[in-house]
């Protein structure tokens, strides 16, 4: 026992006489690696919960593409072409004929319990117009509530009865006597020949999880950043650390040692220990005169833990993102490094919103109201030219925003890297800025203790 502290006591004074900025470093990151080895939530946002969210989603995006959405067919025509339109229906392979209604309440009930997404009304004297060559009109009933599934199966039927259409008016010109291939020329004189650029298997992987994935994990940063700092605001622990991140005292790490010598330091008006409980509680109401370089070096300590993570959930996430295709080392590098600064820009946004405010809570507020909807705002699911300029103002002013542009055109679209450096320039720039603005702020707040310990 005697042996433990004196290693632990030596560790401590190892600490306590590093020097200078890189002193700061280490001991910022030393108290927020106890920290963290301490409180299991705070590790689990740290490992666990993006871990677990990179996991989830490419899960739920296995299966690549959008297969067998359910449809109804009501078929008041009962007729040969009527069948033989249910049979194309059925073997279109992003549709499946769940179930043959008869009755417009039987259709109502089950799109409202969301049994089919549409239903094809083929009405009656259907086969006998066609035969008579009078018009003879499908319905298509949507639930365009759902715009994926809605845009899906109005393509899909629509291709099937094109299809249809097409061999009835092909069948009826051979029976006019004209060559089967003259009669298809007269029948589409004019075609269209269709070439998908990018994301040619339309990929929902591709498409959809590797954005979303960054998008969470902005989220989950940004949340990161305010309590990191926040806590120590809301706990009045904001002094001592800066205490202990710039001269190694108040020495946090030895609880024993502080009930047994009554530390006192200068920049510390009191301070009670329980040894019992293993806690530390801390009446400090003393202005601090900290110093910009100190305050950044330990803002840096201390979030480095989290930026080390965040890294390699970034590798996780590329390397789930990228083995669909070939694509150059240079743009996964651009995109990884684009990545790690959205990461670390996350953190420090995070962290300005709640010494701005000096709220933990309010904090956790705006990073909420900032990150959660920033990815409807990046143009991946709805066309970035289409939103009004109010909404491009905000899309522009959101990191997300500018990241995705990136990585779609290095993952997505292999565009040359030379096209998206001026995106990794500008998060470079960013996160400096956002850095510096966070040690600002921070000296603010240890000049102000009245206002620590806000909820």
């Amino acid at each position: 026992m005697r042996l433990t502290k004196q290693k632990r006591l030596s560790g401590q004074k190892g600490l306590s006489g590093q020097k200078g900025l890189i002193g700061a470093f280490i001991r910022s990151a030393a108290y927020e690696r106890r920290f963290l080895a301490k409180n299991p939530w705070d590790l689990s946002m740290v490992l666990w919960i993006p871990l677990a969210t990179v996991l989830l989603i490419w899960w739920i995006f296995s299966q690549i593409q959008i297969t067998d959405l359910p449809i109804g067919v009501m078929d008041k025509d009962r007729g040969p072409i009527a069948n033989t339109a249910v049979r194309y229906l059925e073997a279109n392979p992003n549709l499946t004929v769940r179930q043959l209604y008869h009755s417009p309440a039987a259709v109502e009930a089950a799109l409202l319990q969301r049994d089919i997404y549409a239903v094809v009304i083929i009405p009656e004297d259907f086969s006998r117009n066609i035969s008579s060559s009078k018009p003879a009109p499908i319905v298509l009933q949507v639930n365009a509530q759902y715009g994926t599934h809605s845009g899906i199966i109005q393509t899909s039927v629509q291709s099937v009865i094109g299809t249809l259409s097409a061999g009835v008016e092909i069948q009826r010109l051979v029976k006019q006597g004209m060559a089967p291939s003259q009669a298809a020329i007269a029948y589409s004189p004019i075609g269209i020949q269709r070439i998908s650029l990018f994301n040619a298997a339309t990929d929902y992987q591709q498409f959809l999880a590797s954005t979303v994935i960054p998008a969470l994990l902005h989220i989950l940063a940004m949340v990161i950043g305010a309590t990191t700092i926040g806590r120590e605001l809301r706990d009045k622990q904001i002094g001592r650390w800066y205490d202990f991140i710039e001269s190694g005292h108040p020495d946090l790490t030895s609880i024993e040692a502080n009930t047994k010598n009554d530390i006192k330091n200068d920049k510390t008006i009191a301070a009670s220990t329980s040894a019992a409980d293993n806690k530390t509680s801390v009446i400090d109401n003393k202005p601090r005169k900290a110093s910009i370089s100190v305050l950044l070096s330990g803002l840096l300590g201390k979030y480095f833990w989290p930026t080390l993570a965040y890294s390699l959930w970034s590798i996780l996430a590329l390397w789930l993102a990228t083995p669909q295709q070939a694509v150059a080392i240079s743009s996964i590098m651009a995109t990884y490094v684009g990545l790690v600064l959205l990461m670390m820009l996350s953190f420090w946004l995070g962290a300005i919103f709640t010494l701005t405010s000096f709220s933990l809570r309010m904090g956790l507020s705006s990073t909420g109201f900032i990150s959660a909807p920033s990815y409807a705002f990046a143009g991946v699911t709805f066309p970035y030219i289409a939103i009004s300029d109010s909404a491009k103002h905000w899309s522009d002013a959101l990191p997300l925003t500018h990241y995705l542009k990136l990585h779609i055109a290095q993952l997505q679209m292999q565009a040359p890297v030379a096209i998206s450096l001026p995106i990794v320039y500008g998060l470079t720039l960013a996160t400096v800025i956002a850095m510096f603005l966070a040690a600002l702020l921070s000296k603010r707040a240890l000049a102000h203790p009245e206002r620590w310990g806000a909820r």
